[in-house]
């Protein structure tokens, strides 16, 4: 009973997690990129790294305020997708994929240059200490520790309730935008884009234009998913490269492309099944079978196994529509 229980909290604590929250957010900017309009971008991890260090290097180099380095941040992930889209937008999708995935692996290993260990730590990135205190002064929660559902951290700090509190606002208000923007005329310039580009041109939309604001809007969407998931303790390159852009695309396609939700359901299931997993393997499965590395490998052989079912079975995802699965690319 005990295990049961407590398999069911680490669910809930990865349910609400911070980290959890930051890949939401950069699936919501990646299902408008792909499931909105039909760009495939393959290196969304590349705008979730500019944005991170965007924002640290700012506030642990420059020495500026919060406000500002977010700005900072914003304006990298707004130039990152011009130097992505201006030479490729015009193109048919598989460029885009091409040079998308290799300007996210160019910007990784950049920032993890030794030559700029100053700047960006290098290798092993920055620490949380040197960015997150312009985050935490602008806390309202009092000094303490809250329990809320069984779960207790602190209000405010490396592992806080202030940070899960701002993720999952902006989360909401990132779905809150989302579907305003897919119901009104420019939303369904975009799905007129994704399903036939040369009928939207007939009309006289510029289909460059839009397809531009969807890259960069996405784009500032995946930063912000950069910031929120440095905030907790650091930013490592590694951890922004082409896994976390391969994550996306299953938590996408798993919860549904071209939905509103599908990026909350689909990062929520995908980090529970990973979580469930591992716990029933490693309560259930002698450590002389499986240790616990092996247990970790398997769970990502299932989630593939999965994922090809999906695909194969329901490539609409869970909340998908197959009217929506026409792609011009």
């Amino acid at each position: 009973m005990d295990f049961w229980i407590g398999l069911l909290t680490s669910i809930l604590q990865t349910a609400i997690s911070p980290t959890t929250a930051a890949f939401v957010l950069a699936a919501i900017g990646l299902n408008i990129h792909f499931g909105f309009t039909g760009l495939m971008n393959m290196g969304q991890a590349g705008f979730m790294l500019v944005g991170a260090y965007g924002f640290g290097v700012s506030v642990s180099y420059f020495g500026i305020g919060f406000w500002p380095a977010i700005l900072v941040a914003i304006l990298c992930a707004v130039v990152f997708a011009l130097i992505l889209g201006i030479p490729t937008l015009k193109l048919r999708g598989d460029y885009l994929a091409i040079v998308t995935i290799a300007a996210a692996e160019i910007l990784r290993m950049v920032v993890r240059m030794a030559t700029l260990q100053d700047i960006t730590g290098g290798p092993t990135g920055l620490h949380g200490s040197k960015y997150r205190h312009v985050f935490s002064e602008l806390s309202f929660l009092p000094e303490g520790r809250t329990t809320i559902l069984g779960l207790t951290y602190n209000n405010t700090g490396t592992d806080d309730w202030w940070t899960r509190l701002v993720a999952w606002a902006l989360v909401a208000l990132f779905i809150l935008v989302t579907w305003a923007l897919m119901r009104s005329p420019w939303g369904r310039v975009l799905k007129g884009i994704r399903e036939d580009e040369d009928a939207v041109r007939s009309l006289g939309k510029s289909s460059f234009s839009y397809k531009m604001q969807a890259l960069i809007l996405g784009g500032v969407m995946g930063a912000f998913g950069g910031i929120v998931m440095a905030l907790p303790s650091a930013m490592q390159p590694d951890s922004m490269g082409r896994p976390a852009t391969f994550n996306l695309w299953m938590i996408m396609l798993l919860g549904g492309a071209a939905t509103i939700f599908g990026p909350l359901l689909g990062t929520i299931i995908f980090f529970a099944v990973r979580l469930v997993l591992t716990g029933l393997a490693g309560e259930f499965i002698p450590n002389s079978i499986l240790n616990v590395q092996q247990t970790e490998q398997l769970a990502w052989v299932l989630i593939g196994v999965s994922l090809m079912l999906l695909v194969i079975f329901r490539p609409q995802g869970i909340l998908g529509n197959k009217k929506e699965l026409s792609f011009n690319v």
